[in-house]
């Protein structure tokens, strides 16, 4: 009973059980009335042909000779069609030859001038309809005397014809309700056919042959199979938030490592401790920013406290410039006084970071990094523009989508993991903004990322 066409098939037949039984019903006590009337109507003829025969004989008395009858039936013994006539004391005058050897039933007696049908029984409860008319019969001498007309017909064929009939009802309706439950199971196999596609598709989701399912799903079922894909996505982008988390906490680590490691060649400097001590701070703070990331959104962030621009740029350069000590890059830096970024400390050290990262790293001597506000009337936060270039080879403009893809990387033989540019992106997106490539003055690649302010609310 967990079959949702089983349950339908069960619910129809019972359905059909209930009106095929009541109409079988209706039907059944309409022909069995029909009959009766018919039989009733054939009876009162009947009786009206018997009035119509009765004469007075030579004695004075009534009697119904059997030459004027015209109903056959009546001198025809075990005909199935009885008369008799009865005076007023009882006394059956005149019986018909088909009732010879028979008793017929008394039964009750009508009131004068009135019908009256009943069902009554021979001796061997042969079943009989009856009609009888009490008349009150006016002689030649003006004597006026009461009679009782009787008719009664065996039910026995009426009755084997309503038993055939039932018979018939029962057998038509049988073949009909068989049909129909055919009928409705393969109509069931085409309905039912959209579910069996939903559990096929999520099969071959699950066993990684199908990313989402299809749309092609009838007005019922495409809200079910929407939301699926929206559970899916949200799966799939959870499963991914956590991925790229690693990640990025493997690739942010990358930097703090690198400056830890020229530290230790320098650990005769009497600021070794403070240095040292500074790089894992950093890297404690980049591990709590990114695995707290994946429950954070975009919302949240934007309403932490401010972030100070220059003060966190100057930290950056200090560590790359520990990094990148051998290639000593000249870093110059525009940023506008009392800059702020609205949004997490760990997002704008990511965005600032790896681009000056990808800069140092390709750059033959020179870096420049400009930090701007996109003010926007009506805003309760500026927004912010990030461009940081570099006079290295700069990026063709063929590839400049590819980079931002995960993994991917122009020089192999370069270190790194090719997702610097990746979580950028991300990031800036989470924001509402946008990161652009593009040829710097200085030569090499300049890439931009822009953060819309916030509006403020109207009043």
């Amino acid at each position: 009973m967990y079959s949702l066409s089983s349950r339908l098939l069960i619910s129809v037949s019972v359905l059909l059980l209930l009106f095929f039984g009541a109409t079988i019903a209706v039907l059944d006590t309409a022909f069995t009335e029909a009959g009766e009337q018919a039989r009733r109507d054939i009876l009162d003829g009947q009786l009206v042909a018997l009035l119509a025969a009765a004469e007075q004989n030579d004695n004075g008395d009534l009697e119904l000779p059997d030459s004027r009858l015209r109903e056959p039936r009546f001198g025809q013994i075990g005909s199935g069609l009885y008369g008799e006539i009865i005076d007023a004391a009882g006394t059956v005058i005149w019986r018909s030859r088909s009732g010879l050897g028979l008793e017929l039933p008394t039964g009750v007696i009508p009131d004068l001038g009135n019908h009256l049908f009943a069902r009554e029984q021979l001796e061997d409860t042969t079943p009989l309809l009856t009609l009888s008319l009490a008349v009150e019969w006016e002689f030649d001498n003006g004597d006026a005397r009461p009679f009782v007309f009787k008719v009664a017909e065996s039910l026995d064929s009426f009755e084997a014809q309503v038993a055939g009939f039932r018979g018939q009802l029962f057998g038509w309706f049988a073949a009909v309700a068989v049909t129909m439950l055919l009928a409705f199971s393969l109509l069931m196999r085409g309905l039912m056919k959209p579910l069996r596609k939903i559990e096929t598709e999520i099969g071959e989701i699950e066993e990684g042959h199908r990313s989402s399912l299809s749309n092609h799903f009838p007005t019922e079922l495409t809200g079910v199979a929407r939301n699926m894909n929206l559970l899916i996505d949200s799966e799939r982008a959870r499963s991914d938030r956590y991925r790229y988390t690693l990640d990025n906490l493997a690739h942010s680590l990358k930097t703090p490592l690198a400056g830890m490691r020229a530290l230790l060649s320098d650990s005769n400097n009497e600021v070794f401790g403070d240095r040292f001590n500074e790089q894992i701070d950093r890297m404690d703070e980049i591990v709590r920013y990114q695995l707290r990331k994946p429950a954070a959104s975009a919302a949240d962030n934007l309403v932490l406290q401010p972030v100070p621009v220059e003060k966190e740029v100057s930290r950056l350069i200090e560590g790359l410039r520990k990094v990148y000590h051998d290639k000593a890059p000249r870093i110059e830096v525009s940023i506008e006084g009392g800059m702020q970024f609205r949004g997490d400390t760990g997002d704008f050290l990511e965005l600032a970071g790896n681009l000056l990262d990808n800069a140092c790293k390709w750059c033959e001597q020179n870096v420049r990094i400009s930090v701007v506000p996109s003010v926007s009337q009506q805003s309760i936060a500026s927004g912010m523009v990030l461009t940081v270039s570099d006079d290295g080879p700069g990026i063709p403009d063929d590839a400049a989508n590819a980079l931002l893809q995960r993994g991917m990387r122009l020089d192999e033989s370069t270190p790194g993991h090719g997702i610097g540019l990746a979580i950028v992106k991300d990031i800036a997106q989470s924001y509402g903004g946008t990161l652009t490539i593009q040829k710097a003055k200085l030569g090499g690649a300049e890439i931009t990322v822009s953060i819309p302010p916030i509006a403020s609310p109207k009043l």
